[in-house]
This record gives structure tokens, sequence and C-alpha cells, in this order.
């Protein structure tokens, strides 16, 4: 059962391909743990603004937004949806040595375009709000909506790739300075060959493109440790038994794939897989012969204008209906066996897709069944 698999847990992750329905597994997830009483924050890093749509809202923003509603039961639902831009100005405003500082840094063209055009900000941005929230008192769980399989995972590498930037030897020598010691040599070679690349960069932008990159990194000097020291206790973290991760996927050929490479990579990584959510598979209709006579004749003794026509169809449909069905239970098959697990949860397909926390509710109560 899934709330055995998840319980203590106070990180989960869900992971999968797009098109699954995991942002909606993550928000029902979420609504199941308020509801056994729960402090619960769900946090969406997908660019996308699929959550706020799942729990009915206009609108999410990096702040927690309450979900108050009666389905919650005893605990909270908070929901959240990252802004990368504003995690990075609360790690400057925090982590600055002074206000004048982070002024500086908020102001530099380097940085405006770091916190909100490069890529990979938005998931080194991903791993910081995860700190903060574990180091708020206000939730006792988090659940995790990752953008789809091929970027679910970017989020775990993004803050060794930053630090090997921000802890390489060219870096290091730049932030030496043009009149410090052995780092001139550096300043001296980016002066050399560059100089007329830079000055035709300078007229473009209108900006002193070497300045502004001086500045930054003269200013965030200190800051860069604790990059390290955060993405560590992070890392550490999703390894630990407070942290589970859920692979969601869907009975389809290219979902299910995904989801045993996401299976297979969260084992190398040595990240906990706590579960597997197989969603929308259609329920299989009873087995047995349609006697098509009988059934034209019940449906023209009630009044059909062509019960034989409608018995026919009616039967075809049925066909139908035992073949999907069937075709998703040999999907769950592949997928027990390439992820290597027990069994998948199960999550019936809705006629209607859940939105609002009434919709929630009830994928709670097929995850985690009272």
């Amino acid at each position: 059962m899934i709330d055995a698999a998840l319980q203590d847990r106070r990180v989960v992750v869900c992971a999968g391909a797009g098109g699954v329905g995991k942002t909606t597994v993550s928000a029902a997830l979420g609504l199941a743990l308020a509801q056994r009483g729960h402090r619960v924050v769900v946090v969406t890093i997908d660019p996308a603004r699929r959550l706020a749509s799942a729990l009915g809202l206009e609108d999410l923003g990096d702040e927690p937004h309450r979900i108050a509603d009666e389905a919650a039961g005893p605990g909270e639902l908070w929901a959240l949806q990252l802004d990368a831009k504003a995690t990075f100005d609360r790690l400057v405003a925090r982590h600055a040595p002074d206000p004048e500082a982070a002024e500086r840094i908020y102001a530099n063209r380097i940085y405006q375009h770091l916190s909100g055009a490069v890529a990979g900000s938005q998931e080194y941005m991903a791993v910081e709000r995860l700190n903060e929230l574990t180091e708020d008192g206000r939730f006792d769980r988090i659940v995790l909506d990752t953008p789809p399989a091929q970027n679910a995972l970017d989020f775990l590498e993004a803050p060794e790739r930053i630090t090997r930037f921000i802890e390489g030897r060219g870096l290091r020598l730049l932030m030496r300075g043009p009149s410090e010691g052995p780092g001139r040599l550096g300043w001296k070679v980016l002066h050399v060959g560059t100089t007329t690349v830079l000055s035709v960069l300078e007229r473009l932008t209108g900006a002193q493109l070497l300045r502004d990159i001086g500045d930054f990194l003269r200013d965030f000097e200190g800051m860069y440790g604790g990059f390290s020291e955060r993405a560590e206790s992070v890392r550490q973290l999703l390894r630990s038994d407070e942290a589970a991760f859920v692979v969601v996927a869907a009975p389809l050929d290219a979902p299910v794939q995904e989801a045993v490479a996401l299976a297979e990579r969260l084992r190398e990584d040595g990240l906990p897989l706590a579960a597997v959510v197989l969603n929308r598979m259609r329920p299989a209709p009873p087995d047995g012969p349609v006697d098509v006579p009988a059934l034209a004749a019940l449906l023209t003794a009630a009044g059909a204008a062509d019960g034989g026509d409608l018995a026919t169809r009616a039967a075809a449909q049925l066909e139908e209906d035992r073949r999907l069905a069937a075709a998703d239970r040999r999907a769950r098959d592949l997928l027990v066996e390439g992820a290597g697990v027990d069994h998948v949860v199960e999550v019936r397909e809705l006629e209607e897709e859940p939105v609002e926390v009434a919709g929630l509710a009830r994928v709670a109560r097929e995850l985690v069944p009272a």
C-alpha cells in the first residue's frame, strides 16, 4: 500500500512522463496526507501551471497558499509554484554580506540574466526552495511535482553543475581580479584576444560587459560555499529514509518505458523508489458472451427504435472495452517487471478530468483507500 510506503517520509518526489496525470497524482497524494493529519505543501517545479488548475485556482505564486477545503480533513493542504527568480532573490537577501551588497547584485545585469533566463537556474532554485521548505517549521510533509520525465531529475544534477562552475579554476582566477597576484594571468588572458569581441558586445548591448562580470563575481564572493553546502544537504535528504520517490505512468507504451527508465535511474543514483503509480487504468468489464438477440428483444420492448442495431453496437463496444482493459493489464505487467517492483498502485480512469479538491479527493481514495 502506498500509505505504508510513504509513512514517515518527509519529502515525496513525483516523477513521470508528460501527460500521465503526474501533477494530479501529486496533488491527490498531498490531499491524502493532509486527510491523515499532516501539514502538507505541494510544490511544482514544472513551468506549466497545471497544479493551480488541478486545485481549482486561477494561479499560484511562490509563497505557500493554503487550500481551505473541508476535504483536507484534520490536516492542512498548501501549494506553491516555484518562482526561480524570487527564490534566487531570497537567497541573495539571506547570504549577502550586507543590504548594500544585495542591492548591487540585484541591479547587476549578469545576475538579472542568471536569475531569470539561464538554463539550469530553474532546477537549481528548485533545490534551494526545497531546502527552504525543509527548514520551514510550518510543514511536516513536502510533495514535489517535477517536470516531464526527460527533465524530471535535472534538479538533482543542477547543484553539482553549478558547483563545478563556481569552483572551476577559470572562475577562481577571474574572482581574484586584475591586480591580485596569480589572478593577473587569468585577467590578462581574458583581455588578450577578446578585446575586440567585448567591444563589439558592449556596442551592441550598451553594457560594459566585462565590468558587469567582474562586479557580479566580486559581490558574490563569500556566498559560493553555501551553494555547495545546501545542495549537499538536499542531496543527502533525498537519499535518506526521510525521502520517497513515486514514479507515475499511464498504461501506454511510451509512458511505461519512461517509467521503467526512471526507476532504473533512481536505483543507480541511490534514490529511494517507494512506489509506482499506474494512472488512468480502464476497468475490465465482466467476462462472458453477450446474447445479442435477447438484448435486442429487451431493448425493443423498452421502446428502442432499432433494438437489434443497438444491441449489436453495444456488444461491439463491450468487446472493445474488454480489449482496452486487457491492454492496460499487459502494460501493468510490463511495468511491474521492468521497474522491478512487486506491484503498482492502480488509479482507475475517471469519467472526467479531476479538478478542484472534490475531484482530487476521488483520486486520493484510489491512491490511499480508507
